[in-house]
C-alpha cells in the first residue's frame, strides 16, 4: 500500500499519437518507455524515484496490454541484473533505483553489465539524491558512470527534454552497445509540465521469443580472456559509437552560442537554475532566450571534445557549472582546451562552491562574480537583493525567521510503533546501563535523534547486525543491540545480517522492527506485509526465516505499543544465559499506512450513518505533575505543553494535541516507567445510539454530584 496511488493518473500512459499529456516527471518517463518499446522494467524504490515503482505496479494492466514484464526486485542489485536479459538479445530494458546508495548495491551487476555490453537498449534510470532534499551522504552518480564506461545522461528538467531523453537514451544504448544511465534529480521526479504524446509501442521482440530461441555467446561473458577484450572494445569501438550518435543526434545543446565572448557549460539538470539567475541578471527572459552562450551537457559522460572546442573558440572566457565533488566535468574541460591549444579561460569552482546543491541564490552568486571577472559589462547597474556577496547582509526578512524558527529535525510520525521500541530500550538502559546500538537505514534511524539519542553507527540498508559485527567479545558480561527495519532485512539483512551472525556464533542482539511496509520509501509493500497483493506473494514470516538460517532464540512481539512488554522482552536478551545470536521481531503496523487505509473506511462509515467509535487520550491537568518524563521517553509530535491552570504552581503540564490518533504510547510510557497516572482514554462517539446518549448522561450525573460536593467543600460558589 503505497503512500500514493497512481491508478487514475495511469490511464493519461494509453494517450495516442498527437495527444497532449499533462503530468508529473515520474509520471512522463513511465509514458516514454512505453513510447520506446521497453520489453521489461525492474527497479527498487527509494527517494526520489520511488513514485516510478508506484507508477508502475499501479499501472499493470497498461502494461499487461503491450506485454511489458515488471518486477518489483528485492535489492538494487537484483534490478541492476535484470538488465542481463539485454545481452544475449535485442530487448529493451528499463531499471530505476536511488542513487548513489542504490548504484553501489548495484554496482557488481552494473560493471558486469557495463563489461558484456548489450545488444538491446539497457537503461538504468536513477534517482540523484543530492542536495538540500537528500536523506543520504552526498555523492554523484557520475563517478559510477566513468569508471564502468556506462554512458551518463542528464535531461534539462522539463518534460520534452526527459521523454527525450528516456527515447533516445535506448537508440544510444543500442548504436555503442553500452549500458546508459538517466540521471534524475529530486526536483526533476516531480516537475510537473506537458509533451506531445506517441503511440506505445509493443516490444518488436518478445521474452517468449527470447525463451523459446535461447542464445549464448561466450564472448559475452565476463570471464578471461574475454574480459580482456571487453576493456579494448569499450575504448576502441563503444566509446567512439557513443561519441558520433551524441554529436549527430544533437543530444547536448546549444543556446545563443555566438551572442558573448564569454559563454557557460553546464549540466542539463541545472539548465531551470542557470537560466533563472540570468533573468534576475537581466540577461535572459522568461521563456530561456538568453544573451550570454550556453552549452548545455545533456549527456554529461562522455564528453563530445569536438563540441567542446566548438563552444569555447573565440571566447575570453567560460564558467562550468558543475554541482558537487569531485570536478569531473572542469578537470576534463582543461585537459581537451589544453590539447587544444585554446586559451580560454576556465572557472568554476573558484567562483561557485565546491560543494553543496546548486540552488538558484547560490547559482546567482556564482555568476555575478563569474561575470564580474569576465564580462562586468554585462552586469546590470542595479542587482537583485540575492546577487549580494556572502558576506553582505542578508534581507531582514530571512534574518528575522533564522532568528524564531527552530531546527526541525526528522522525527517519528504520531503514533509511529517504533517509537515504543525505543521507549523501552530507554528503561532498560535505566537498569542495564548503555549498549551499543547499531543503526540502519529506515524509519528507526530516527532513534538517533532527541529524545532517544539511541545509536552510534549506520552502514547501509539491512547492515545493522553486520555494523556490530567486530564487537564480538567472549570475555565481556555485556552485548550489543542492533536494529533492523523489515525492507532492509528482506532487502539482505537476512544474509548480511543473520546469517553472518549465525555463522561466526554472535552472542549479541538484534532488534527487526517489522511495521508490515517499507515505510520510509512510501508504505509499498513487502515479503512479510500482512495484507494480500494481488500481484505479488507476502505473508512471509520473518520468524521462519531468521529460525531457518539458525537462530534458536527468537521473540515475537505483535503489539509494540506495550512498552512494558517490550521492555521485558529486551532486557531477557541483554542478560539471559542461553549463548548464540538472539532476534527480537517487534511487529504492528505502521500507523501512517493504517491511517491512509482506516480513515477514508471511518469517514464513509460517518457518511453512512453508522456508529464509528474513535480513542483519544488526554492529560487531567490536576494530576500532572509537570514532570514532563511522557515527553522525554515519547517524543510524540501530539505531545505538548500548556500553562498550568493552577494558580498555585508554576510548572506547565502536558497536552494531548488533536492530532492524536489514539495509539495510547502515552499512558504506556507512563504505567512502564511508573511515571504518574494523569492519562486518561476518552471515545468519541459518531452517530451515537440512544444507548451510548444514555450512558454519556448518566456519567455526567454522577460526575457532577462529585464535583459539586468538591466545589462545596473548598467554598466555590455555584
Amino acid at each position: 500500500m503505497a503512500e500514493r496511488s497512481f491508478k487514475k493518473e495511469a490511464e493519461k500512459l494509453r494517450l495516442g499519437a498527437g495527444e497532449e499529456f499533462h503530468g508529473e516527471g515520474i509520471l512522463a518517463v513511465t509514458k516514454a518507455l512505453l513510447q520506446s518499446g521497453v520489453a521489461y522494467v525492474a527497479g527498487y524504490q527509494g527517494a526520489p524515484i520511488s513514485h516510478l515503482m508506484d507508477v508502475l505496479a499501479d499501472s499493470a494492466e497498461v502494461l499487461q496490454d503491450l506485454g511489458v514484464h515488471f518486477e518489483h526486485s528485492a535489492s538494487e542489485a537484483t534490478a541492476a541484473a535484470t538488465l542481463a536479459a539485454s545481452v544475449n538479445y535485442p530487448l529493451r530494458g528499463a531499471v530505476t533505483f536511488k542513487s548513489t546508495v542504490g548504484t553501489n548495491v548495484a554496482s557488481d551487476a552494473l560493471a558486469n553489465l557495463a563489461s558484456s555490453g548489450v545488444q538491446g537498449g539497457a537503461l538504468i534510470i536513477v534517482g540523484e539524491d543530492y542536495g538540500e532534499g537528500s536523506s543520504i551522504m552526498q555523492e554523484r552518480s557520475h563517478a559510477f558512470a566513468m569508471k564502468s564506461q556506462i554512458w551518463l545522461m542528464d535531461p534539462r528538467p522539463n518534460l520534452p527534454s526527459i521523454v527525450k531523453a528516456v527515447e533516445t537514451g535506448f537508440e544510444l544504448s543500442e548504436a555503442s552497445r553500452t549500458p546508459v544511465m538517466l540521471e534524475l534529480r529530486i526536483r526533476a521526479c516531480h516537475v510537473h509540465g506537458r509533451f506531445t504524446a506517441r503511440d506505445n509501442v509493443r516490444p518488436s521482440f518478445t521474452l517468449k521469443q527470447a525463451m523459446e530461441n535461447p542464445v549464448r555467446d561466450t564472448n559475452r561473458i565476463v570471464l578471461p580472456p574475454a574480459s580482456y577484450l571487453h576493456e579494448k572494445e569499450k575504448i576502441e569501438k563503444r566509446w567512439p559509437a557513443a561519441v558520433k550518435f551524441i554529436r549527430e543526434r544533437g543530444l547536448n545543446e546549444f543556446f545563443a552560442e555566438d551572442a558573448a565572448d564569454i559563454g557557460i557549460i553546464l549540466q542539463g539538470g541545472m539548465y531551470n537554475t542557470v537560466v533563472r539567475a540570468l533573468e534576475l541578471l537581466g540577461l535572459a527572459d522568461a521563456y530561456g532566450e538568453s544573451r550570454v552562450p550556453l552549452y548545455v551537457l545533456n549527456v554529461t559522460y562522455p564528453l563530445v571534445d569536438e563540441e567542446l572546442r566548438r563552444f569555447c573558440t573565440g571566447k575570453r572566457a567560460v564558467l562550468m557549472v558543475e554541482e558537487g565533488q569531485p570536478d569531473f566535468l572542469e578537470q576534463a574541460l582543461h585537459a581537451i582546451l589544453r590539447r587544444a591549444d585554446l586559451q580560454t579561460k576556465v572557472l568554476g569552482k573558484d567562483v561557485l562552491p565546491k560543494a553543496g546543491e546548486y540552488t538558484g541564490d547560490v547559482v546567482l552568486r556564482g555568476l555575478r562574480r563569474f561575470l564580474d571577472q569576465a564580462a562586468p559589462l554585462l552586469l546590470p547597474p542595479v542587482l537583485p537583493s540575492g546577487a549580494a556577496e556572502p558576506g553582505q547582509p542578508k534581507v531582514p526578512a530571512v534574518t528575522a525567521a533564522e532568528a524564531q524558527v527552530h531546527p526541525r529535525p526528522p522525527s517519528f510520525c504520531t503514533g509511529c510503533p517504533e517509537r515504543p521500541i525505543f521507549t523501552a530500550m530507554k528503561l532498560v538502559e535505566r537498569e542495564l546501563g548503555p549498549h551499543h546500538v547499531s543503526c540502519d537505514i529506515g524509519c528507526h534511524l530516527f532513534s538517533i535523534l532527541p529524545p532517544f539519542n539511541i545509536g552510534a553507527s549506520t552502514m547501509g540498508y539491512g547492515l545493522g547486525w553486520a555494523g556490530a559485527a567486530a564487537l564480538n567479545a567472549r570475555d565481556s558480561s555485556k552485548r550489543t543491540i542492533s536494529v533492523m527495519g523489515d525492507g532492509g532485512f528482506w532487502h539482505n539483512g537476512l544474509a548480511s545480517g543473520v546469517g553472518n551472525a549465525v555463522f561466526n556464533q554472535t552472542d549479541n542482539v538484534l532488534v527487526i522492527v517489522d511495521n508490515n511496509y517499507t515505510a520510509a520509501t512510501g508504505g509499498q509493500d513487502l515479503m512479510s506485509s500482512r495484507a494480500e497483493n494481488p500481484l505479488r506473494k507476502t505473508q512471509n514470516s520473518i520468524e521462519n526465516a531468521v529460525r531457518g538460517v539458525g537462530v534458536n532464540w527468537v521473540k515475537s512481539i505483535t503489539h509494540t505499543y506495550s512498552v512494558g512488554q517490550m521492555r521485558d522482552v529486551l532486557k531477557e536478551a541483554l542478560t539471559t544465559p542461553v549463548k548464540g545470536p538472539k532476534v527480537v521481531i517487534a511487529q504492528s503496523e505502521c500507523m501512517l499506512n493504517k491511517q491512509r487505509r482506516v480513515k477514508p473506511l471511518l469517514r464513509q462509515a460517518v457518511k453512512d450513518g453508522k456508529r464509528v467509535v474513535r480513542e483519544r487520550f488526554g492529560v487531567d491537568h490536576d494530576t500532572c505533575t509537570g514532570d514532563h518524563s511522557c515527553i522525554r521517553l515519547s517524543g510524540c509530535p501530539s505531545l505538548s505543553v500548556k500553562d498550568n491552570p493552577d494558580p498555585l504552581r508554576k510548572d506547565p503540564v502536558a497536552i494531548v494535541l488533536d492530532s492524536c490518533v489514539g495509539c495510547g504510547l502515552c499512558g504506556e510510557v507512563s504505567h512502564a516507567a511508573i511515571l504518574c497516572p494523569s492519562f486518561y482514554r476518552a471515545e468519541i462517539v459518531s452517530n451515537p445510539t440512544w444507548t451510548d446518549r444514555l450512558a454519556a448522561t448518566f456519567r455526567r450525573w454522577v460526575i457532577g454530584i462529585f464535583q459539586n460536593r468538591i466545589d462545596r467543600r473548598l467554598g466555590v460558589s455555584a
